[in-house]
């Protein structure tokens, strides 16, 4: 039996972390509307056809910088479910937090819902914040650190919901303690759990 390989050439690691650092340039530097496939191009010397494998048009790169821009650092060098919640709800409200996250921000809650940047919004911030979510408490519950969620959709939309609201409703502040209080209560509901 013959292996076919995919035609083209296999996505680059570091293509696509001189992007993402040139886009995150760009939209801190000069703002959202600045931001075009033609820029991070130019700016960080990867080709248009290798920007549009790994995202699907300029709102998604712009999405996918402002959010990887953001390390993720352990707090307190704690190990664990809490820690690493705390930490991935510390990285995303931090770069909604940032002058030019506030600005994504309103134009979204403006933005027509069937919208790129929405879409983009939806895919590459809330949808995967949310597989990566999934993915630690999995790994969690696998560990026995928590018992298996019965309902882990229903828990992931309570965890990561109140993030969103803000972004979008912009009513209270993104700030460290809310993203702390948030993996608080999700560990707290996991854990209530336990036989």
């Amino acid at each position: 039996m013959n292996d076919v390989k995919p035609r083209g050439r296999p996505p680059s690691t570091a293509a696509r972390e001189k992007a993402l650092a040139a886009a995150h340039a760009i939209l801190m530097e000069e703002g959202f509307g600045r931001l075009t496939v033609e820029a991070v191009a130019a700016r960080s010397g990867v080709g248009k056809a290798t920007l549009y494998r790994n995202w699907t048009n300029a709102c998604e790169l712009a999405m996918a910088a402002l959010i990887d821009g953001v390390p993720l650092a352990q707090p307190g060098g704690e190990t664990g479910l809490k820690a690493a919640l705390t930490a991935q709800m510390q990285a995303l409200v931090q770069a909604f937090a940032t002058t030019r996250g506030r600005q994504i921000a309103m134009t979204l809650a403006a933005a027509d819902p069937e919208s790129e940047m929405t879409r983009a919004f939806r895919n590459r911030v809330i949808l995967s914040s949310r597989e990566a979510g999934r993915n630690l408490i999995i790994e969690a519950a696998r560990c026995g650190e928590v018992p298996p969620p019965a309902d882990i959709d229903t828990l992931l939309d309570m965890v990561y919901g109140p993030v969103f609201y803000r972004i979008l409703a912009g009513h209270q502040p993104l700030n460290a303690v809310f993203a702390e209080r948030l993996a608080d209560n999700a560990v707290t509901i996991l854990t209530a759990a336990r036989p």
